[in-house]
């Protein structure tokens, strides 16, 4: 069974917490912990500048929707300023105290979110037939958007605490209870209903088990399991039957389910490689619907052309490459599961919402991580990116090679 390894440091680290000496002292010894790396900075550099591209291009693509529903061209971007704001501490903390302080709550915050996520589905606000969000006055939170944090912390920690037993090819321990717990809180997201958020939350839940060496026959069944409960769902809803027809044709239907498809399309190609200039497309016009939550993809590409679009595609695939290899110079099992779920997170997310947007996969609703407008879900996303940071900060750092000899030359000189 491949497992994500079992060396004496990591295998002990599974069952306790353990926190480093740095040389700090007094309040700010006892929060801060960690040191930056190559690794951690690389990965706040791309988180920060998704998150401006995210703010920028939010103004952009909802002044239009955001004069005609309030009269006040900012509003969309306040809130999405405000948010950012917010979570700007949120990610701070995440990042510069140790990922592993964090496990005595992963219990606690699951349970109160699966509570959360039953509840809104009889209390919470009603939005074209779903009922997702608790409405707080002005603020909307969506319980399905904390799972996508709280899900990865327990299955990590719970994973780690019976390392010793799953390291020795312990699959009954590998599943059980992590296996449940997360069709549990996958079926949770589907009545709301949510199926595409659904497929990722299991997905991010089955990253933990896959990396912990779940057997692949194994995977194979869950997969399939998966998917007959995703076809059910899809064909249970014509909507949903809709949606997939138009992604087979979508110009069949360019004026029902394939509408925004179609308007995508027409930014995406009005864009050229350069793009017509920021603030100057016309999809955002009421015509690409959702343009910015779920298709502001499109309106990169109109506006900031194929090479904005590339720009952002090859930042997240940059992502990608540092969560891997944070995951893979993480000291421990829970900072290496836990890095592990929160990079497949952020990338399966994006990769949905890209993919979406130019046609490999029907409209699912997904949004862009930093990028789109989010509300509650983008402090979460930022707490997840300190998270993955603050793993990045207590990794190994491999040592400088040495310099080569170079041919005839001597050893000594």
């Amino acid at each position: 069974m491949t497992t994500v390894g079992s060396d004496p440091e990591v295998t002990a680290a599974g069952s306790s917490v353990t926190v480093e000496a740095d040389g700090r002292t007094g309040l700010l010894g006892r929060i801060v912990s960690g040191r930056a790396t190559p690794d951690s900075v690389w990965l706040l550099l791309l988180a920060s500048g998704l998150l401006l591209l995210g703010l920028v291009m939010t103004f952009s693509a909802s002044f239009v929707q955001s004069t005609a529903d309030t009269g006040d061209a900012f509003d969309v971007f306040g809130r999405q300023a405000f948010w950012a704001f917010l979570g700007l501490p949120v990610a701070f903390v995440a990042t510069v105290v140790d990922y592993r302080r964090w496990r005595m709550l992963a219990l606690p915050a699951l349970v109160l979110t699966l509570l959360a996520m039953a509840l809104v589905l009889v209390v919470g606000e009603e939005v074209n037939g779903a009922k997702r969000w608790f409405a707080l006055g002005p603020v909307s939170i969506q319980p399905a958007e904390i799972v996508k944090l709280t899900l990865p912390l327990w299955t990590a920690h719970v994973l780690a605490s019976k390392w010793r037993s799953i390291d020795r090819g312990g699959v009954i321990d590998l599943l059980l209870p992590a296996a449940p717990v997360i069709v549990v809180a996958g079926v949770l997201v589907a009545m709301g209903p949510d199926l595409e958020s659904a497929v990722l939350v299991m997905a991010i839940g089955g990253t933990a088990l896959f990396v912990a060496g779940l057997p692949l026959r194994i995977v194979g069944v869950m997969g399939i399991l998966a998917g007959l409960f995703a076809w059910y769902e899809v064909a249970s809803k014509p909507y949903r039957l809709g949606r997939l027809a138009a992604w087979l044709d979508p110009t069949a239907y360019a004026d029902t389910y394939g509408y925004q498809t179609t308007q995508g399309f027409i930014a995406l190609g009005s864009g050229g490689f350069f793009g017509v200039g920021l603030g100057q497309g016309r999809g955002k016009w009421l015509y690409v619907p959702n343009a910015h939550t779920d298709f502001i993809y499109a309106i990169i590409g109109e506006e900031l052309g194929l090479l904005g679009a590339l720009l952002v595609l090859i930042a997240f695939a940059g992502f990608a490459w540092l969560g891997i290899r944070i995951a893979s110079r993480s000291t421990d099992v829970f900072g290496r599961l836990l890095a592990a779920s929160v990079t497949a997170w952020l990338i399966l997310q994006a990769s949905i919402n890209m993919s979406s947007v130019v046609g490999l996969l029907p409209v699912t609703g997904v949004t862009l991580p930093l990028v789109s407008f989010g509300g509650s879900s983008l402090v979460i996303t930022m707490a997840g990116v300190g998270l993955l940071a603050s793993v990045a900060r207590h990794g190994r750092v491999p040592a400088p090679s040495a310099r080569p000899v170079e041919d005839g030359a001597s050893l000594d000189g």
